[in-house]
């Protein structure tokens, strides 16, 4: 029989270990912003790039295709690669995007984009210590949040062709709403799927490199739909 001091010090070392895999799912996010920030400043400093990118529409879309490659193959198979190539395919599919949005130091003046990504680092912090630290099952929001997902990718692909202003706003709302509350289930969720005691382990690395990838595309996301609120055009 576990003695109260047993039940007590395991349960310390579960949290523990939690707080580290958490640590570490964030460190591989923030590479993953960072490579993304750095690809996408480059690229919008590059005449050439710029002109391949965004003056060929078939080479964007071809970026777009691979970017949903790679989160599909990623996700799909990450129990089947090693440790170090889950790892590649996310920090390339964050230069990748780096590519593909590098249009907002185009379109925006730099201090908004900082602006915004501060208001964006306040936003998606909270909801994900809410999401770490809280006692309340959010499976329940988990449906909701897929419904207005959906909605939200029907909306904004039927928009390309109506240009509504209306559409426009609705989307950009809806779309901070769902990913504000996407930040706090998904924390909750990576939280939960961590495997105790399998801590520096291949299957732990990749466990967190699919957290990291998750809760990149929740800021990512946000950061989007909020520079159309705060970020002033050029």
């Amino acid at each position: 029989m576990y003695d109260n001091t047993d039940i007590q010090a395991n349960s310390t070392q579960c949290e523990l270990e939690q707080r580290a895999f958490i640590t570490k799912v964030f460190v591989w996010m923030f590479f993953g912003l960072v490579i993304t920030a750095i690809v996408a400043y480059a690229t919008a400093n590059n005449p050439a790039m710029l002109a391949i990118i965004y003056g060929t529409p078939f080479v964007f879309l071809g970026l777009l295709i691979l970017e949903i490659i790679l989160v599909a193959y990623l996700a799909g198979w990450v129990k089947k690669m090693s440790a170090s190539t889950a790892t590649g395919i996310f920090l390339l599919y964050a230069a990748v995007n780096g590519l593909t949005i590098a249009f907002i130091f185009l379109a925006y003046e730099i201090s908004s984009i900082y602006i915004t990504f501060l208001i964006t680092a306040g936003m998606f912090g909270a909801m994900s210590l809410y999401g770490y630290v809280t006692k309340r099952d959010l499976t329940s929001w988990g449906n909701l949040l897929f419904m207005l997902l959906i909605g939200l990718i029907l909306g904004s692909f039927i928009n390309l062709f109506l240009n509504s202003e209306m559409v426009y706003w609705i989307t950009t709302y809806v779309g901070i709403f769902t990913f504000v509350g996407l930040t706090a289930y998904d924390t909750q969720k990576i939280k939960e799927f961590n495997i105790i005691g399998n801590e520096g382990t291949e299957e732990d690395t990749k466990e967190a490199i699919i957290g990291a990838l998750t809760l990149y595309l929740d800021f990512i996301n946000l950061f989007l739909y909020l520079l159309r609120i705060f970020g002033r055009r050029k």
